[in-house]
């Protein structure tokens, strides 16, 4: 893509990659910049030294923005443990993380608003998703989780608020959840914004080490949190592969630096943690506390405040924060985590905004080290399927569908389908009839054929009459799925919903809809040119049987590529 004068958006702009990226995008000359961080001092002071850096560039060139990308844009700001002391928040956090994505879950997220405000046509990810995830720390708060349930057992009482708080903290925190949403919302948000190009910095989790990874959070080595950081990323990475595979989403890539990133500067001064000061108490041999039965792990005025804090000469990784010297030589000396400079991973990630290849987008490799489908499967499957048609011959049946393979909806259009098969036998016959007619006659077919009535409704599949009203099933339905739910309200959005789903419908408006799906075929076949031999048409008159047949696999290959837009993008 060219750059220029096109608008860039750098989430995570503050950090040390970010910044660098932000920087490195200025000689490719866009139009505009926004430079997003988690709080308004961050956005702000990354914007700040960007104006300093670059005075010519304009005012208004770089914007700056804040808040969680994670949450909805009423929460952005909060801090997440104020989030969590909340029921009415948890209670926000849940359902936006568990429901279905509907519009108002979408619209109501801070990503999503960001995106539409600015349309971005360039987005790069330098948030460290992985970590903001994982370091949420579920084993934690299942653990208080435990506890608080052996209490509420041993007591007599009912369950205490506590208990209900700390399940929804759970529910609130639990990864796989949290990371789906976000990358769905980041889809949709960018499919509609029009962005072309989407960069991911990512992470392995361990600085490009394996699981003898020497630096822990806990006794363990490695720490579950820092799998956990690992697991995220792995799982975030092959959701944006497959982002990569959907044709209206943007150019999807991610760089994923397999060591430490170093270095924002070195100096000598006061040593935060966490953006405060380190301060210095000090408990001399007079005041040694005895060891008893138990340790406290906490335990206030063991030592005294020396009003002081700690200074000395560090060197400053940004999000990995401040080392000292030792630190700092200790993980990046051959043989352990080493390092790379935030510079390279920006000119990296030009360079492939720029359709330049650098080698390192993970996307790209995994594109490649797949395996893809094969000449050797295609070359077979005409013999599969004839040995499938001759079995169905000998046994004088006719195989539909099972519903293992799912989704419901695939089941119900090729029953629906199959029904129009045994009731007008080629595609021409359906066409020179009408909503009614047909609607009629596969009703006549469902009451007299017990056996085809039969297995529709064993496998799941209801089957909607034409009244719209009333319904034939077995004792369980596939649609809609069970959520605990053990009734629903029925309206007629919802039966509508519900049809579309996975319902045979043998309602008119139904029949209209396919009425309409195979005169688009019959048109798609009938507008070939009539010695058409060439490579360049697919699904030519050979493959529908010049329209003399209805084959339910093939329609519905065809609805699944064609009109729900579900085409497989790469090979």
């Amino acid at each position: 893509m060219d750059i220029q004068g096109k608008t860039v958006l750098v989430i995570g702009g503050w950090g040390l990659v970010g910044s660098a990226i932000c920087r490195r995008f200025m000689n490719e000359r866009p139009n505009r910049m926004i430079v997003t961080s988690l709080t308004k001092a961050e956005a702000t002071e990354a914007v700040e030294s960007l104006r300093h850096d670059y005075p010519d560039a304009g005012r208004d060139f770089f914007i700056p923005w804040w808040g969680n990308i994670f949450v909805r844009e009423q929460l952005k700001d909060m801090p997440r443990e104020t989030v969590l002391s909340s029921q009415k928040f948890r209670t926000m956090i849940i359902e936006d993380i568990v429901e279905e994505l509907s519009g108002p879950v979408l619209k109501r997220s801070s990503l999503y608003r960001l995106i539409q405000k600015y349309k971005p046509d360039v987005v790069v990810d330098c948030v460290n998703s992985a970590t903001g995830i994982a370091y949420q720390d579920v084993f934690q708060i299942s653990r208080q989780l435990i506890s608080d349930v052996k209490h509420a057992r041993s007591s007599r009482k009912a369950p205490p608020a506590t208990l209900f708080e700390s399940v929804e903290r759970l529910l609130c925190t639990l990864y796989v959840p949290q990371l789906i949403r976000h990358v769905q919302i980041m889809y949709r948000s960018m499919q509609i914004a029009g962005t072309g190009i989407y960069v991911k910095i990512g992470t392995s989790g361990t600085g490009g080490m394996g699981l003898n990874i020497p630096y822990t959070h806990s006794e363990e080595r490695p720490s579950r949190v820092l799998l956990s950081k690992s697991a995220v990323a792995g799982a975030h990475t092959l959701l944006l592969f497959l982002m990569g595979r959907t044709p209206d989403a943007p150019i999807t890539k991610e760089i994923k630096p397999t060591a430490a990133i170093a270095w924002k500067k070195i100096a000598y001064g006061e040593v935060t943690r966490r953006g405060k000061p380190i301060e210095l108490v000090d408990c001399p041999p007079s005041r040694a506390v005895r060891i008893d039965r138990v340790l406290r792990l906490r335990m206030p005025g063991a030592a005294t405040p020396t009003e002081q804090t700690l200074k000395s000469v560090y060197i400053d990784t940004g999000e990995n924060g401040l080392f000292s010297r030792g630190e700092f030589e200790a993980i990046s000396t051959p043989g352990q985590m080493e390092f790379v400079t935030p510079e390279e991973i920006a000119e990296s990630t030009i360079f492939e905004i720029r359709a330049g290849n650098t080698g390192h987008d993970i996307i790209n490799a995994l594109d490649n080290a797949t395996l893809a489908p094969t000449y050797r499967a295609g070359f077979m499957f005409n013999s599969a399927m004839e040995s499938l048609q001759q079995l169905e011959r000998d046994h004088g049946v006719d195989s539909v569908a099972f519903e293992m393979l799912g989704p419901p909806r695939l089941s119900k259009l090729l029953y629906e389908s199959y029904l129009l098969r045994l009731c007008f036998g080629d595609i021409r016959s359906v066409t020179r009839s009408d909503a009614t007619t047909m609607s009629r006659r596969l009703t006549d077919l469902i009451e007299i054929d017990d056996k085809l009535r039969s297995q529709i409704i064993s496998i799941g599949i209801p089957i909607l009459l034409p009244d719209g009203k009333s319904m034939l099933r077995g004792a369980t339905i596939k649609i809609p799925p069970p959520r605990g739910d053990e009734t629903l309200p029925v309206t007629p959005k919802a039966i509508d919903q519900w049809a579309h789903d996975g319902w045979v419908d043998l309602r008119q408006k139904n029949m209209t809809i396919w009425l309409k799906r195979l005169m688009d075929i019959s048109r798609m076949v009938e507008n070939l040119p009539a010695n058409e031999t060439s490579s360049r048409v697919m699904h030519n008159r050979e493959y529908w049987k010049n329209l003399a047949e209805i084959d339910p696999g093939k329609i519905c290959g065809w609805i699944f590529t064609y009109e729900e837009k579900g085409k497989r993008m790469k090979a």
